[in-house]
């Protein structure tokens, strides 16, 4: 049996301000195989966004260990955290996050630039990053003439774009259109189906659903941990795998 992807174990998040402490995540303890797709759901405060900014790399955990491909993650300096994280991870936000008097290419093609063993085939990279997304057409645009969902396509490319290990979609159809939202987890589940790892981040039972497991927080814990019996699958018109 193959070692998962991400091994999580008694992982806490305490924050102090003025010697106020303030616990925001306790006890998660799970695995993700690689390949998988996860929704991690909870009303707001639930914990859920603290959770991805440390399975990211974004931060770093108070306790417990976060193994990523058998490497324990707690023990990584600042330089080897943010390698690892731009070689490893994709991110994809619910605000976007590109640069607005940028092209798309420009965009798409940014964490390649932080690559010191990338080179002369970032072009082939990034095109084919934009037509995995369907947007080689918005290739010279700029990111502030595209619509909402042209925006979030760009930046799965841009997630996309060195063939991370794992893809964090932090709330990614919280600021489009119902239209614009399938249409972009209709992508997430594609490149899934690929054989990309997809963690999904959302309050939306109807978002959470496309996922083929969720797991549930609420004030701080993992309170629920189950497949998805009827999972919606996003296409022209959405239908149930039940």
């Amino acid at each position: 049996m193959s070692t998962p992807l991400i091994i999580v174990q008694n992982l806490c998040k305490t924050y102090d301000s003025e010697g106020v402490k303030t616990t925001v995540l306790c006890g998660a303890d799970f695995t993700v195989a690689k390949g998988e797709f996860i929704s991690i759901m909870g009303p707001s405060g639930s914990g859920k966004s603290t959770l991805m900014q440390i399975l990211g790399l974004l931060d770093r955990p108070s306790d417990g260990k976060y193994l990523f491909e058998g490497e324990d993650t707690t023990n990584f300096g600042d330089d080897k955290l943010a390698n690892f994280r731009n070689r490893k991870i994709g991110f994809v936000f619910q605000s976007f996050n590109l640069l607005p008097r940028t092209t798309v290419y420009e965009n798409v093609e940014l964490p390649l630039l932080y690559d010191s063993k990338s080179g002369r085939d970032n072009k082939n990279k990034v095109l084919a990053a934009l037509s995995s997304v369907e947007m080689s057409h918005r290739e010279k645009y700029f990111s502030n003439q595209l619509s909402g969902g042209e925006k979030q396509r760009v930046a799965i490319a841009r997630a996309l774009v060195n063939n991370p290990d794992v893809i964090f979609a932090d709330e990614p159809t919280g600021n489009l259109d119902s239209k614009s939202g399938l249409q972009v987890m209709k992508i997430l589940q594609h490149l899934n189906n690929e054989g990309h790892t997809v963690i999904l981040v959302t309050h939306e039972t109807y978002t959470a659903e496309h996922a083929k497991r969720i797991l549930q927080m609420k004030d701080g814990h993992i309170v629920g941990d189950e497949p998805v019996k009827n999972r919606r699958i996003a296409g022209d018109g959405e239908k149930f795998l039940k």
